[in-house]
């Protein structure tokens, strides 16, 4: 008896050491992982440091040439001037715009002034001085939570795929959205106001946009007049019940003038109750319709017309932070000379390992 009650103990120990060596190995495999990326991960640290070190005076140098590069080309050349309006578009007119755009920018490089100056009513003299024109988009989470809430409620959520909001952010294009800010670069400092107002209105006087817009304004109109007609309808009604209610009160009936409509057993909506929520509708109805009247009236409206008179511009934009012209051809140059260092550094070293040819293999 003794001896079979042993023999499973001794199982069960030999079993459980197998198993904390398994465990042990397993354990020691995975700190032996980590510790050989920590190892690589600072051999590559300290491989860099000490490149950086064999080549700082080439860095330096790179960096000190970049800055003085920038300073001088600040100092000594033709000064620029930065003019920008905002603008909101009631129609979709951002394709035109950007069209638009693109046209004087190619006049620009063809150097073709005399064109851009007829375009936008300048002289020669003013319109060779223009560099570029620019039009970004004026973005927000918030204009971009409402446009994908209104595309929503455009299409039917039912037939269509489901779409995300990362998704139709992603793919949605600039000219679409409604507010948009348009700059001028040029080397004088001359208040660039008429040439916004011409850019506008080349837009607003499309045959197509006139046409949209006179019948929206008719559309509108229509409904406007309809909802006032509808408040003096319903103002008419309200009198008439109004007068109702005087006499079968002058009758002595006023216990009985609760005539109700179906609804909440707990509170009971009365006729004049239900008039006037009629007509708080109505009424909102009407705002909203006067307010697109308005802005229906205009194609493209100014919104903001900040440094009209031009704001001299020695900046550029790296990785969505600016930088002055100096700071940003140090970086720039520091950046190309260290990759060129680099890559000359990983040829090298695949050169210890290139496989020795016929040729090398008689010499030695």
């Amino acid at each position: 008896m003794s001896t079979n009650s042993k023999t499973p103990n001794q199982n069960e120990e030999v079993d459980l050491s197998t198993l904390f060596k398994l465990v042990g190995a397993a354990f020691e495999r995975f700190i032996n992982f980590f510790t050989s990326i920590f190892k690589n991960i600072f051999s590559a640290f300290v491989w860099v440091v000490f490149l950086i070190k064999k080549h700082i005076i080439i860095l330096f140098s790179v960096l000190v040439l970049g800055y003085l590069i920038g300073f001088f080309i600040t100092k000594f050349s033709e000064p620029k001037f930065d003019s920008s309006v905002s603008i909101v578009q009631n129609y979709p007119s951002g394709q035109n715009l950007y069209s638009l755009v693109k046209y004087y920018n190619n006049l620009i490089k063809q150097n073709d002034f005399e064109t851009l100056g007829q375009a936008l009513e300048l002289d020669m003299e003013t319109s060779s001085k223009i560099s570029s024109f620019d039009i970004t988009p004026l973005v927000s989470g918030n204009n971009n939570l409402i446009i994908f809430n209104e595309f929503l409620l455009e299409i039917d959520t039912l037939a269509s795929p489901k779409i995300e909001y990362d998704e139709f952010v992603e793919n949605i294009e600039n000219h679409s959205y409604k507010h948009q800010k348009i700059s001028i670069q040029s080397s004088l400092s001359n208040n660039f106001k008429p040439v916004f107002s011409k850019i506008i209105s080349s837009i607003s006087l499309n045959p197509y946009f006139m046409s949209e817009q006179e019948k929206d304004i008719k559309e509108l109109t229509n409904i406007k007049e309809a909802l006032e007609f509808s408040l003096l309808k319903s103002d008419s009604l309200r009198n008439t019940y109004k007068r109702v209610l005087e006499q079968e009160l002058i009758s002595n009936n006023a216990s009985e003038i609760g005539i109700t409509f179906e609804g909440s057993s707990k509170t009971k909506t009365t006729r004049e109750y239900e008039l006037y929520l009629s007509d708080l509708e109505l009424e909102r109805e009407l705002v909203e319709t006067d307010r697109e009247l308005l802005d229906k009236q205009h194609i493209i409206e100014i919104i903001s017309s900040n440094q009209e008179a031009g704001l001299m511009s020695y900046t550029k934009e790296i990785l969505g932070i600016e930088l002055p012209l100096s700071l940003f051809l140090s970086l720039i140059l520091f950046l190309l000379t260290s990759t060129v260092i680099l890559v000359s550094e990983f040829l090298r070293f695949i050169e210890k390992y290139r496989p020795k040819t016929t040729k090398d293999q008689a010499k030695a």
